[in-house]
């Protein structure tokens, strides 16, 4: 189950709104369920990769910096 979330897609007349319950503010939109599924996707990758940056700020010299594979 890595890199897996769960996407809730609605239809709103003509458009698809998409978002992640898992991650708050992630929301995508499109004419197509699948347009709107890529536009979360997108939307995914900016909050974790900019949650990891800010994460990451003030971390002391010192420390060292490991990877851990979940899933």
């Amino acid at each position: 189950m890595r890199n897996e979330f769960t996407a809730v897609v609605e239809r709103d007349r003509r458009w698809y709104i998409a978002y992640c319950p898992e991650i708050p503010g992630a929301n995508g939109q499109g004419r197509t369920k699948a347009a709107a599924l890529k536009s979360l996707s997108n939307a995914i990758t900016l909050i974790l990769e900019d949650r990891r940056k800010d994460g990451l700020r003030g971390i002391p010299a010192t420390a060292t910096r490991e990877k851990v594979v979940v899933g």
